[in-house]
């Protein structure tokens, strides 16, 4: 399975998926400390988490695959979300809680 397969296998299997720099228990960057504290401030508590630190080809497949420039990157049931500031807006507006409920 090459880079781009494995990533929509991991989106299209996990209702949750964010790629991130370190893992929820110990971020290595404020945006993606910043993306698990806000998912778990809407009471998301199974977040699949790819730390792209240690999966190099990953770090640089999710930007092609998302055609987005940055990490953190939010999946929610398939869907590209954002990054770190979509995400803050988002949950300030309701409007990341009510698609975490679908």
């Amino acid at each position: 399975m090459n880079t781009q397969e494995t990533i929509k296998q991991q989106v299209s299997t996990h209702p949750v998926v964010l790629y991130m720099k370190g893992t929820p228990g110990a971020p290595q960057c404020g945006f993606s400390a910043h993306a698990v504290k806000v998912l778990n401030a809407c009471g998301v508590d199974d977040i699949f988490a790819v730390d792209v630190l240690s999966e190099p080809e990953i770090r640089q497949g999710i930007k092609e695959y998302s055609n987005w420039p940055t990490i953190p990157q939010l999946y929610i049931n398939g869907e590209f979300v954002g990054g770190s500031d979509i995400v803050s807006e988002m949950y300030q507006s309701g409007e990341l809680q009510k698609l975490l409920k679908k």
